[in-house]
């Protein structure tokens, strides 16, 4: 068990070095295509009449994304931003800087950089004042992008837009991502919530440790009663069927994997905790796949590695052939696979919820019909409760699932020859 404690304190640390949003990278040149003007608080609705078109895309993507506020409903509360720009240094402060208005949005610029829908962009235009300054608004642009349509912000002040830079993100362009202006080390949405959850289970197994010393045979209860029949099932229906006698070697390590993937999901569906996407960043499903492996690979055996690179008992032909480029390459997809199947469905559980609850706006037109409020509500509860409901259920398979793989990886690595 203890050892279980200190395997979800070390992925936490892993997780917190990686955890931050996948976001467009901005470019230098674009054909415009559209644009999207969101005010600051001050200048957003000339006569508190108007209402803003309802986006359901940009609306799924800030809920799940990984900003420099934890919002709560339309609480925004504000985190540290810690912020790295080649020749310019180190800006360290609160994200309170920047006046969080409406939807995350900054209605300040703080020393170069703006805060647009809870995340941090830089300014990259050397004229532009530093401190504190007050913006007049942020644009939203859809340009063509190397044949793809993307986003890209401009912050208006004294009527003229200046385009921001994103944050640097390594994800090789996979989502618009690459080097930018400036690097983002902040404490972010996501970084809070993983260590809140880790505080939460290291509270939670400190405790039932406890109770198994205190209580030796004696029936357990309380959290010990609840939680030893999962335990159970994790060592006799994954651990023993898939790794055999060893397996008590790795059970600390499963355990590990299961619960906090499971608390992950579970309490991320809590909306009065911020409803935060953990296991649907590719940063944190990256870090648990390669740490799955390191797992793997340090304890192959000799046969594991024979298999991989000669195939024993199998024709020369075939050895050098395609098929050992294919097992060789196993080795990477594996894990590869691991981290996307654990995004994608975390990720597109979250996106549905937020689409069901979108119907309200997209029916009432961003509250100008009332009947049609009424009626994206009829249809939204229903189908909400629904996918949450369902959600519970995607919360244990998918840590099921995980849990499951590694521990089938890791006993085709500790196989003894036959």
């Amino acid at each position: 068990m203890l050892k279980s404690i200190k395997l979800i304190v070390f992925i936490l640390f892993l997780g917190t070095g990686l955890a931050y949003a996948q976001h467009d990278a901005p470019v230098e040149s674009a054909e415009d295509h559209s644009t999207e003007v969101h005010g600051t608080d001050e200048a957003a609705h000339d006569d508190g009449e108007h209402h803003a078109a309802y986006d359901p895309k940009n609306t799924a993507y800030h809920h799940i994304g990984n900003q420099n506020v934890y919002s709560i409903g339309s609480w925004n509360i504000p985190l540290p931003c810690m912020l790295y720009a080649p020749g310019e240094g180190w800006s360290v402060f609160m994200s309170s800087k920047f006046d969080i208005g409406h939807h995350g949005t900054g209605n300040k610029a703080y020393n170069g950089y703006v805060l647009v829908e809870g995340s941090v962009f830089r300014i990259t235009e050397p004229r532009f004042d530093k401190g504190e300054v007050q913006l007049e608004g942020i644009v939203h642009k859809t340009e063509k992008v190397n044949g793809k349509d993307r986003e890209v912000n401009y912050a208006i002040y004294y009527e003229e837009e200046i385009k921001l830079d994103a944050r640097t993100t390594f994800d090789g362009g996979l989502l618009g991502g690459g080097i930018t202006s400036f690097y983002d080390f902040s404490i972010t949405k996501n970084v809070v919530f993983l260590i809140l959850v880790t505080i939460f289970l290291l509270w939670m197994f400190f405790s039932i440790a406890k109770a198994y010393k205190t209580r030796v045979g004696m029936a357990p209860k309380g959290l010990q009663s609840f939680f030893e029949p999962i335990i159970v099932f994790v060592r006799d229906d994954v651990a023993i069927p898939f790794i055999g006698k060893k397996y008590e070697r790795f059970f600390p390590f499963l355990l590990a994997v299961f619960f906090f993937i499971l608390a992950l999901n579970l309490l991320g569906q809590i909306p009065f905790l911020g409803s935060a996407n953990v296991s649907g960043n590719l940063s944190v499903t990256f870090v648990l796949a390669f740490i799955t492996f390191l797992v793997v690979n340090l304890n192959g055996k000799k046969d594991y590695w024979t298999h991989i690179f000669w195939m024993p008992g199998a024709p020369w032909w075939v050895k050098i052939s395609v098929l050992s480029l294919v097992e060789f390459l196993g080795l990477f997809i594996k894990p590869f696979t691991l981290m996307l199947r654990l995004f994608a469905n975390i990720t597109a559980g979250h996106m549905v919820v937020l689409t069901f609850v979108g119907l309200i706006f997209i029916f009432g037109k961003s509250g100008e019909s009332i009947g049609g409020s009424l009626i994206g509500l009829g249809l939204a509860v229903p189908l909400t409760l629904f996918m949450m409901a369902l959600e519970l259920l995607v919360a244990f398979i998918q840590a099921f699932v995980f849990t499951m793989l590694a521990a089938s990886y890791i006993g085709a690595a500790v196989e003894e020859h036959h």
